[in-house]
């Protein structure tokens, strides 16, 4: 007979989260200081590290509160959780309110501050998901009471992305809300005949716009374009080639000398091959790996489906996260604009994902045997 049982949190996820933290303050610190030096005029050559240190400090502090909260309660309030979400993916088009950066329209002002609602989204709307799915695990089968209503929360969620647009971001929402939605109990041909409308509307999106359907037309064939759209992934190729298997040594990246863009954000992995080569690279992808499998193994030890599901999906969203970053680099998908968990700068990022990973420890806590 199963039972539940009280134990101390997964402390190994703990270490994994932390870890690719300071290393990923390490590598701001080198990738970022050229930047940081034209900005500041060298006044303020740690700026960026400083404010990644301050967002980790504060990432920690709710960590350790997500992990002292019962996430069952996360279900009571998963649909005032995803409102308010909603609510704040709106206020982002609100002049005085929303700020506008590089032709997006992501960040809410805060004044001390810039928070991206669409980071918040993502937690939520897998919390409220999750939520949702265990209320109608006897009805997955059904169109009208599954299927449908799952499409439309997410087309709701992809309206407001798409405008602002964070097409990185509502990637990693589709493809961790359509496991889950499958693992939960969906049939295979709801799963399929949703991916075919996500295709049908994708290619319509991206014809709808000349520049979105270059950049397509670029990342199918990169040496088209050496300048242009094809300029920041290409000088991305530039990188991790000239890294080769041990890297050109830490602080020693050409390609951070304003040559190759966002160098501290969403490239910053370029940047970690083109320093430490291939062998230190790929440890990174392994570190993913790793953070993936014990998400799964706390998914499977989760006493309720709420929590597996919660488990998995949270996991999910942060290795797909890390491997769509990883992955546009290298050219093996378009350039999203996704941050590098735990990694690349940026404190919205930084503090969703060890709320994700303090819930994560909370759910580890109940264990069936």
């Amino acid at each position: 007979m199963n039972y539940l049982k009280k134990q101390k949190p997964d402390f190994k996820l703990v270490l994994l989260a932390i870890g690719l933290s300071i290393f990923g303050l390490i590598m701001i610190a080198s990738a970022s200081s050229v930047v940081a030096y034209e900005k500041f005029q060298g006044a303020h050559d740690y700026y960026y590290v400083i404010h990644q240190t301050i967002a980790l400090a504060i990432g920690i502090v709710l960590m350790s509160i997500f992990s002292n909260i019962d996430y069952l309660k996360l279900k009571k309030v998963s649909l005032l959780m995803m409102i308010a979400s909603v609510a704040l993916l709106i206020l982002v088009f609100l002049p005085g309110i929303g700020i506008e950066a590089k032709g997006a329209q992501r960040w809410i002002n805060l004044g001390f501050t810039t928070v991206q609602p669409s980071e918040i989204a993502k937690v939520t709307f897998i919390i409220y998901l999750c939520a949702w799915l265990e209320s109608r695990k006897d009805q997955l089968n059904s169109i009208g009471r599954a299927l449908l209503p799952f499409a439309a929360m997410l087309a709701v969620i992809a309206f407001l992305i798409i405008l602002q647009p964070d097409l990185g971001t509502l990637t990693i929402i589709i493809l961790t809300a359509s496991i889950l939605f499958y693992t939960a109990g969906a049939p295979k041909w709801q799963i399929g005949s949703l991916a075919i409308s996500l295709l049908a509307i994708f290619f319509i999106f991206i014809r709808s716009a000349q520049y979105r359907w270059e950049r397509f037309i670029t990342f199918l064939n990169p040496s088209s374009q050496t300048l242009d759209q094809g300029y920041h992934i290409n000088q991305a190729f530039i990188a991790v080639g000239q890294g080769g298997f041990w890297g050109k040594g830490f602080g020693q990246s050409l390609q951070k000398m304003r040559y190759l863009p966002e160098t501290h954000t969403d490239s910053i992995f370029a940047i970690i091959a083109e320093e430490l080569g291939l062998f230190r690279s790929s440890l990174v992808i392994l570190a993913f790996i790793y953070l993936f499998v014990l998400g799964a193994n706390i998914s499977q030890r989760a006493p309720d489906m709420f929590g597996r599901l919660l488990a998995l999906g949270l996991s999910t969203s942060i290795v797909i996260q890390a491997l769509v970053n990883i992955a546009a680099m290298l050219g093996m998908v378009p350039l999203t604009g996704v941050t590098l968990p735990f990694i690349s700068f940026g404190g919205t990022s930084l503090v969703i994902t060890f709320i994700q990973i303090g819930i994560l420890l909370n759910i580890s806590k109940n264990e069936v045997r």
